[in-house]
């Protein structure tokens, strides 16, 4: 619990700092502030919003979501209907570096980068538990929202993904390729070919600050979240969940004043490795152990004082996993295992977990 809490919580700040680079990007573009001081400012700003718990955020989530949706697609799909070719351009192109074909190295070092992702789970589920109880009348439309906001955001994440990547290739050769992966320059070429240029940055700067704003409430309050649950099974005190709002917030602003964007790839390759062999080794506990060979429980048990302080299945399948793909990442076993490390971070722990 305390060890994987932390995984969680660490997952929340990384992606915080990320999501607040971006809005910093944003403030400079639209409102001319230094990239120091565009990072305080999303920092801070995400703190009164928290506060109020997950019924402000289902609020905000909900009214805000409309407008992100339309300023999201919109210029997508006008790109598309107005000049097609834009998708053979982007299905054509080959990298910077790149002279067509595929390189399996360079596939899953991207896998890694977007397999980090995958410890987004947990804040799915901080926001499933306040869904109401199924009953024959909802339980259509109940399992249609846990689906679809459980495992079934993964659709989602993988069309922004591919979006973004769309939109790279789109304003590539008008702004380089460093430029080219911050989304407010990505929106700013979209929007620049629908609309009078007046409009551009501002409609820009509206979208990625609804949209770093959107997820780093839920980034602060997770993070809280987890924090509070590894401290208090440590020192078995309470210390309050806004402590931890602002030591998570704390964390996320070192990476930010730090440049984290100028070497995110390689923090989220290191990291996406301690999130796969977390989720692996839970969702083989669940999917192996319980269910196919019927080796642990079926129903799982929650009550702490029922539980023994450490479950060994879990860390050995954990720490094995993580602990040598991340040997892997960092070039321990070879260069050219290297890229490997988040396919092993999954065999491993999906190995292990019932082997123990």
């Amino acid at each position: 619990s305390v060890l994987t809490s932390v995984i969680f919580a660490s997952f929340t700040f990384i992606f915080f700092a990320l999501e607040g680079s971006i809005m910093a990007q944003g403030l400079k573009l639209g409102f001319g502030l230094p990239l120091w001081l565009g990072y305080l400012v999303s920092t801070l700003m995400v703190i009164p919003l928290v506060i109020y718990g997950m019924k402000a955020l289902s609020k905000l989530q909900v009214w805000t979501t409309p407008v992100w949706l339309l300023l999201m697609a919109g210029p997508l799909v006008y790109l598309v209907a107005n000049d097609p070719d834009t998708v053979n351009r982007f299905l054509a192109y080959a990298g910077t570096d790149g002279d067509g074909g595929v390189n399996t190295a360079s596939v899953l070092l991207g896998a890694g980068v977007c397999l980090s992702l995958i410890a987004q789970i947990g804040e799915q589920i901080d926001y499933l538990r306040f869904m109401p109880p199924k009953t024959e009348a909802n339980k259509r439309g109940w399992w249609t929202a846990v689906v679809m906001a459980g495992p079934g955001w993964v659709i989602l994440g993988a069309l922004k993904q591919a979006m973004g990547v769309f939109l790279a290739v789109y304003i590539l050769s008008e702004v380089g390729p460093a430029a080219a992966t911050e989304p407010i320059q990505q929106f700013r070429g979209a929007f620049d070919a629908m609309m009078p240029s007046w409009l551009v940055v501002p409609l820009a700067v509206v979208l990625v600050v609804i949209s770093q704003i959107k997820i780093n409430v839920t980034n602060a309050y997770s993070g809280s979240l987890a924090w509070t649950n590894s401290v208090t099974r440590v020192t078995k005190r309470y210390p309050g969940r806004m402590i931890f709002v602002l030591v998570n917030l704390a964390f996320a602003l070192i990476l930010m004043e730090a440049d984290m964007f100028s070497f995110l790839n390689s923090i989220l390759g290191f990291y996406s490795n301690c999130a796969i062999a977390w989720v692996v080794t839970v969702a083989t506990d669940i999917m192996i152990n319980k269910y196919l060979l019927k080796l642990s429980p079926h129903a799982p048990e929650f009550r702490r004082g029922m539980l023994y302080a450490v479950n060994p299945v879990g860390v050995v399948a954990f720490v094995a996993a993580s602990g040598l793909s991340i040997a892997m990442y960092f070039h321990a076993l070879g260069d050219t295992l290297q890229p490997y490390s988040p396919v092993a971070a999954a065999v491993i722990a999906f190995v292990v977990t019932p082997l123990m």
